[in-house]
């Protein structure tokens, strides 16, 4: 079965990439491994996720900046396994790896994300978890090494209308921002049921800079994904978009791909 997802994320890059590739604009360098605005639902106990993040930076970074590779033409390609334990309980871990334009395919770093839910039985108005994420990446990717990540997880269905709010709150603990406080990165995703299979909608992807006192526009990141999910079985996810920056610390053009079936 994983091939079987491996051989499908071969096919989606061929069909849909060299329609961007041409695309102008530059940016400097980001973090573009696991592009997900998250649902709150949870793995079912006993079940396991298993994701494949594919994204290609087609406009980004074309320089060494402070250490950290360039984003251009890089292809991140992040291999995500989630274990469900209880209705409300889940664990996700993470393995990052690069493909450099010149450098070849390199290991960036590992992950580890809990993450409780509200209970179904709650019967509460909407969706609500909370994820916690702690990892590891290397400095030639990542000014910061040692980060933890703190995620609220809200969403809600409207009829045909998805509606999904991230407000993540993100902590270095060893790095170039390490004296400073909680980061602010909010996610959100708004997409609708066109038809039984067929779901478009909008991602949204930020990062403000220190919560209280906001880095200036120019220095935060900002950038919006028109996307498609293709809702072909319960236990298949199928996310296809194309990610365009809007600030010039923002990477100007990428295209991602998740790739995830359940066991």
């Amino acid at each position: 079965m994983i091939d079987s997802i491996a051989r499908y994320s071969v096919w989606c890059w061929g069909v849909f990439l060299p329609a961007v590739l041409l695309a102008p604009g530059a940016a400097r360098a980001q973090d573009n491994y696991e592009i997900q605005v998250y649902a709150s639902e949870t793995v079912p106990p006993g079940h396991t996720m298993v994701e494949l993040h594919s994204n290609y930076t087609v406009n980004g970074e074309r320089e060494t900046v402070n250490g950290v590779v360039p984003s251009y033409h890089a292809l991140h390609e992040t291999l995500e396994i989630t274990q469900g334990f209880t209705p409300w309980f889940e664990t996700g871990f993470y393995l990052f790896t690069s493909v450099q334009p010149q450098g070849g395919w390199e290991w960036v770093g590992d992950h580890v994300r809990p993450r409780i839910r509200v209970p179904e039985e709650w019967h509460w108005p909407l969706g609500l978890s909370l994820s916690t994420e702690l990892g590891y990446q290397r400095r030639s990717f990542s000014e910061d090494t040692w980060t933890w990540e703190i995620r609220p997880i809200l969403d809600k269905q409207f009829g045909p209308v998805y509606v999904a709010f991230n407000p993540a709150f993100e902590k270095s603990f060893h790095g170039v921002t390490s004296n400073t406080g909680f980061g602010f990165a909010p996610a959100a995703k708004v997409s609708v049921e066109a038809t039984k299979v067929l779901s478009p909608g909008i991602e949204y992807y930020g990062s403000l800079g220190p919560f209280g006192s906001f880095s200036s526009w120019g220095e935060q990141q900002h950038q919006i994904f028109p996307v498609i999910d293709l809702n072909v079985s319960p236990k298949w996810e199928l996310n296809f978009g194309v990610g365009f920056g809007l600030t010039h610390s923002t990477d100007g053009l990428l295209v991602k791909l998740i790739v995830g079936r359940q066991f």
